[in-house]
């Protein structure tokens, strides 16, 4: 059944397909074992896919930037799907802007601030594509996607071209309906207001300097590592719990921002899981709060 869910899938995809692909070169985290098959295929062709995997109960994962997603060492028993370069187009209407999903929320940013336009500043630094951005409804500096978004188009499990408004999104703190309903999201549309260009330039510059200064931006990561807690923050629980530079095997809780867990030397996704797990433990007999992870594990742990 595996052979001949290749052979048609070849027959599908133009781009060609790529097997036992490693992982840990698609994700931010730099770590993660081989998936079955990996394919970058045009927009046109993922509903055909989602019915063969349909048809031959095939799972699948949906691959931005892979910023915000821990493989497993095993890898992933599926098939992943990369947004790949043609569908990190960028596109801009006065104040709207929209873009690929697979486009990098800075390179939007940046587009944005070339055309004038504010109010996208806090995404300048985040490491991850759009698409992946309003999924979780990524945010930072007091900032979220769910501020500036206008619709998005997706793909349902159905295979269907939907288009979905923002007030039907179910934004809230790192979550959004696509979650919700498995939806593959191709493009994203925001809606920006006319700035000055050296105002939004210093607001990125400013941005980008603070993640610098305090952020472990020199390690593999996936960036913050835990949802925020209500009414606290997940860096600071961790560092006054005395927990700043533990390490298990190649895996740290960064010096810089407790809130990361960094891949320091070679670390496997076990190294990460097994740190997480006494960060938790330590955190919840200290402080009473269990930290949740923000980070999506893909695979068998």
């Amino acid at each position: 059944m595996y052979e001949e869910f290749k052979e048609r899938l070849s027959s599908i995809i133009s781009t060609g397909i790529i097997e036992n692909e490693l992982m840990n070169r698609h994700t931010t985290f730099k770590v993660g074992g081989p998936c079955s098959v990996f394919i970058s295929p045009k927009i046109e062709e993922i509903p055909s896919v989602l019915k063969l995997c349909k048809e031959y109960e095939m799972p699948y994962l949906i691959l931005g930037r892979g910023s915000n997603i821990l493989v497993a060492d095993k890898g992933y028993d599926g098939l992943v799907i990369e947004m790949g370069e043609e569908n990190r187009q960028i596109t801009i209407s006065g104040t709207t802007i929209t873009a690929g999903a697979g486009a990098t929320l800075t390179a939007v940013a940046m587009a944005a601030y070339e055309s004038g336009l504010a109010g996208f500043e806090f995404a300048s630094g985040i490491p991850g594509s759009i698409g992946g951005g309003l999924f979780m409804n990524a945010g930072a500096y007091g900032g979220e996607m769910k501020d500036v978004v206008v619709s998005a188009k997706a793909i349902d499990e159905e295979g269907n071209f939907v288009m979905i408004n923002a007030d039907d999104m179910n934004l809230s703190y790192r979550h959004s309906r696509f979650m919700e309903d498995n939806l593959i999201i191709t493009s994203v549309t925001i809606n920006l207001t006319e700035g000055n260009k050296d105002e939004i330039k210093a607001l990125m510059d400013d941005y980008n300097g603070r993640r610098k200064e305090k952020q472990p931006l020199g390690f593999p990561s996936a960036g913050s590592f835990f949802k925020r807690p209500e009414g606290n923050f997940a860096g600071k629980l961790i560092e006054d719990a005395g927990l700043k530079g533990l390490r298990v095997g190649g895996a740290e809780v960064s010096s810089k921002h407790c809130g990361f867990i960094i891949n320091v030397d070679n670390a496997t996704s076990d190294d990460i899981i097994k740190l997480m797990n006494k960060v938790q433990d330590e955190v919840k007999a200290q402080s009473g709060i269990m930290l949740e992870p923000e980070v999506k594990f893909i695979g068998e742990f």
